[in-house]
């Protein structure tokens, strides 16, 4: 079956013999093809046929072209449009497009126009794969994961089954790939979707915290341990911990974590008492764990605890048919969120996003889409603004809150390092006083003891 069997077109004409001869036409070149001989008629069929590419006459009695796309743009952003028109004019062409019209094709119609431009709308869109279903009941387990690519969906078919055998998982791929947005659904696919889901970054923790956000310590363990913090093993209880890149955990902490998971009990920092734990394990790590255990930066019996099920999640570069479905969708996430009147993207900047390399992945096409959609002063975003926030996203620059939250917790270490855990010093060092400062060091739970010599 050829490629394009697969793909659904939508014509809306009221010429009934142009009608017939385009279908015709393009039914020969491998199109499902379904009619429709007015706009209201075509709104209605929408949900029944789904199709990939809207075709419209521009002058049609009742609602004309404009007025359908409009319409359809509503409900189905993503949709390409092509306008036909016998009345074409420049004006009317500029205005289509920025409006968010995909193309515009004139009357009499030239045949390899017709099928060239067909073949353009449809590239920007993706494989003609069904991604409707990714709302249906039985696949809102993976309902954040927006995705038409076989490599992505064969993946998908994986955790799910990794899911429900609830053995540990190890996720691979590239950082900005969606490695913590996997992870969740397979806790939602999971028979612990009722119980927490809690992630922790190791890499983002310095090592001398990361033992006590894990495993939490007793109240008066410490100077400044005025209650008790259960830490985030005890946090995901019966659900699911995901420890995104375990690679950079040290290795003192490796040891603890692996007697964890074969005891299946912990001890908080300054407790003699050791709890119970019941926790499913789901690590990531962009880092090849095997080099790492060739160079004796990473435990072997560790690594196989945790690679029961080994998932690779491909990076974006190796998922292009997703780029329009995510670019449209972060789009629409935050016009919401803005109210601004954008649309969509013109077809050369929807080109320069397939074309674009993205080693930030997702996460990068995401802070080009919002840098895109904060500056367009059009509906239709242009070529220009995609262009260079391509090129600025090169150099990521944190939110101000996360920026600052990542100062003040390596402000604060620093302190305890030069001070070895002395709360009175750090505090006066900082210009603070001793109760200002203990709540700093206990939003970031940094515990003073921990760095006494």
């Amino acid at each position: 079956m050829e490629e394009q069997d697969k793909y659904r077109l939508l014509l809306v004409d009221d010429d009934v013999d142009l009608l017939r001869l385009l279908s015709i036409r393009l039914s020969a070149a491998g199109y499902q093809v379904t009619v429709a001989e007015s706009g209201e008629q075509a709104l209605g069929l929408l949900p029944v046929v789904r199709p990939h590419l809207v075709l419209s006459d521009m002058r049609m009695e009742g609602m004309d072209g404009m007025a359908l796309f409009d319409a359809i743009r509503k409900n189905h952003s993503a949709l390409p449009v092509i306008i036909m028109t016998a009345h074409g004019s420049i004006p009317d062409a500029v205005d289509a497009t920025r409006r968010g019209v995909f193309g515009f094709l004139a009357k009499p119609l030239d045949k390899q126009d017709l099928l060239q431009e067909i073949k353009r709308a449809l590239s920007m869109c993706g494989p003609p794969l069904d991604v409707e279903a990714g709302a249906a009941g039985e696949d809102q387990w993976r309902r954040e994961i927006i995705t038409q690519s076989p490599a992505m969906l064969d993946l998908l078919s994986k955790a799910k089954l990794a899911a429900e055998s609830g053995s540990a998982v190890l996720i691979r791929g590239e950082s900005g790939s969606g490695k913590e947005m996997l992870a969740r659904a397979i806790h939602w696919a999971s028979n612990r979707s009722a119980e927490p889901f809690v992630a922790v970054n190791c890499g983002a923790i310095p090592d001398t915290l990361l033992e006590s956000e894990l495993f939490g310590h007793s109240k008066g363990a410490f100077t400044g341990a005025v209650k008790d913090y259960p830490g985030l093993f005890r946090s995901a209880q019966g659900g699911t911990l995901f420890l995104d890149e375990i690679g950079d955990m040290p290795l003192a902490l490796q040891v603890k974590l692996l007697r964890v998971l074969q005891e299946k009990r912990m001890r908080p920092v300054g407790s003699v008492e050791s709890i119970d734990i019941d926790v499913r394990i789901v690590s990531a790590t962009h880092r090849q764990l095997e080099s790492e255990i060739a160079d004796g930066n990473f435990r072997e019996d560790l690594y196989y605890r945790l690679n029961v099920v080994s998932l690779e999640l491909p990076n974006l570069a190796g998922r292009r048919e997703d780029i329009p479905l995510l670019a449209q969708h972060f789009l629409q996430e935050l016009v919401d969120r803005s109210g601004k009147k954008v649309s969509g993207f013109a077809p050369e900047a929807m080109e320069l996003l397939l074309a674009a390399a993205w080693p930030g992945n997702v996460r990068q096409l995401y802070n080009v889409v919002e840098q895109a959609v904060a500056l367009s002063t059009s509906p239709v975003i242009p070529e220009e603004l995609v262009s260079n926030a391509i090129k600025e996203s090169r150099e990521h620059i944190l939110p101000f809150s996360e920026a600052r939250r990542e100062f003040e917790q390596q402000y604060l270490v620093r302190l305890m390092q030069i001070t070895e855990g002395n709360v009175s010093h750090a505090a006066r060092i900082a210009g603070r006083n001793r109760t200002e400062f203990y709540k700093l060091l206990g939003r970031h739970h940094i515990v003073p003891a921990l760095f006494k010599s």
